[in-house]
């Protein structure tokens, strides 16, 4: 008898869960309140890229609609602040791309019913799950809204922060000329912020993402309270002043007389992300064991760009777990997270070590700063990581591994 999965959210995670799965015939549900023609009006939902690994499940699951190759960037521009400000440049091994989710997700969703995948456009809540459960051999949740969250239950040792650590400010910008290679730029401003410069395709073409990752109670943090809307000009000129200020290897490239927002006032979100940790399963009262996916596993600040990466990948090992099993229950969880774990945890352990690193700058980092911004092989291998958490963390997770790592390329510098 064919399997019949529900997913509850129309997010990455639960649309590459379900294409995958339609490639094998399951039967697959989609429960979400938004429909594909409603996403064009919305705000702008994130500034989301996608690495080469996850373009690659693209391609696996035919919805490379745009092309890294056309459409991507190549590497990540990097420069530090300071007294000595460093400037350097790492290659990724193969593109990675950003579209605007506003153009992305409808895409995603079109496919999966063209392939047979059926779509129901309600809203569920934490009181619906039983039921829904009772209709589906696995009900897997893939968003946090309406209370969902709360059915996962937190891992405290995984989830160190109570409050957002960065207060953002996050736009989709024109006027902002390519640096000679198309590249993402990472700029940090010790003691102020973090600027993540991302070109991204929207919907009059390619713009400019730009993710001020502000620190609480620096110059930066009037970013995220100024409205646009208040007052166009002066948040403009605002923004102007504090990226040359504190980004200035991305404020060199900007035509302020063409600088702004790149389609409308909807292209901008201000607030801030607590970052969590939940359990990847839960039991209902009815004795069924239902599956967390995505964000609602994993809520990471957006510095390293990994959480819609990591929820891709794991709808991938899901898809084929649910293929492999034919009980979904407490054991089938366990295969699960067997699977997926490592890397989930590792994108969330290395990104909460960032956030951290960051603020305080232990000497470690500082030294791994250093030494990056000499040795070329060391940041081609920490840019190509970005698709790989787990490597990442292999090297952060303590200051004898950084140093450990650093000691490699040290020698080459020297020479």
């Amino acid at each position: 008898m064919k399997k019949r999965i529900g997913i509850v959210g129309a997010g990455t995670a639960g649309l590459h869960l379900g294409l995958f799965l339609r490639q094998h015939d399951v039967d697959v549900t989609v429960y979400t309140d938004r429909k594909p023609d409603e996403y064009s009006g919305l705000r702008l939902l994130n500034t989301v890229a996608h690495n080469a690994v996850t373009v690659q499940r693209e391609v696996a699951l035919d919805v490379n609609e745009w092309p890294s190759e056309e459409f991507g960037y190549f590497g990540h521009y990097y420069y530090v602040g300071g007294p000595q400000p460093m400037r350097f440049y790492g290659d990724l091994k193969a593109p990675s791309r950003a579209v605007d989710y506003r153009l992305y997700q409808p895409m995603l969703m079109r496919a999966l019913e063209a392939r047979g995948g059926k779509f129901c456009y309600d809203a569920v809540s934490a009181e619906d799950l039983e039921g829904l459960s009772e209709q589906y051999d696995l009900l897997v949740v893939c968003t946090g809204k309406y209370a969902l969250g709360k059915v996962f239950e937190k891992q405290s040792e995984n989830s160190p922060f109570e409050k957002p650590q960065r207060a953002l400010c996050v736009g989709l910008f024109k006027g902002i000329k390519e640096a000679p290679i198309r590249a993402v730029t990472m700029s940090f401003s010790p003691g102020h912020g973090e600027l993540i410069e991302i070109p991204t395709l929207s919907f009059n073409g390619m713009s400019t993402a730009l993710v001020l990752e502000n620190h609480i109670g620096s110059d930066l943090e009037v970013l995220a309270h100024t409205k646009y809307d208040d007052d166009p000009r002066a948040f403009l000129d605002l923004m102007l002043e504090k990226l040359g200020k504190h980004h200035p290897s991305v404020a060199e490239r900007i035509d302020p007389a063409e600088f702004d927002l790149a389609n409308s006032s909807l292209d901008i979100l201000q607030g801030g992300v607590v970052p969590a940790f939940r359990d990847g399963h839960a039991t209902l009262n009815n004795g069924k064991t239902i599956i967390g996916l995505g964000d609602i596993q994993a809520t990471v600040d957006p510095v390293l760009g990994q959480g819609a990466n990591m929820a891709s990948y794991a709808a991938w090992i899901l898809g084929e777990e649910i293929l492999a099993h034919s009980v979904y229950d407490l054991r089938f969880s366990e295969h699960l997270e067997r699977r997926r774990q490592d890397r989930v945890l590792c994108a969330t352990r290395w990104t909460n070590f960032t956030l951290s690193a960051l603020s305080a700058l232990p000497p470690e980092f500082l030294a791994f700063l250093q030494i990056l911004s000499q040795s070329r092989e060391m940041a081609d291998e920490f840019t190509d990581n970005f698709n790989y958490p787990e490597r990442q963390w292999d090297r952060f997770s303590s200051p004898e591994r950084i140093g450990q790592w650093c000691s490699q390329f040290a020698p080459t510098i020297a020479a």
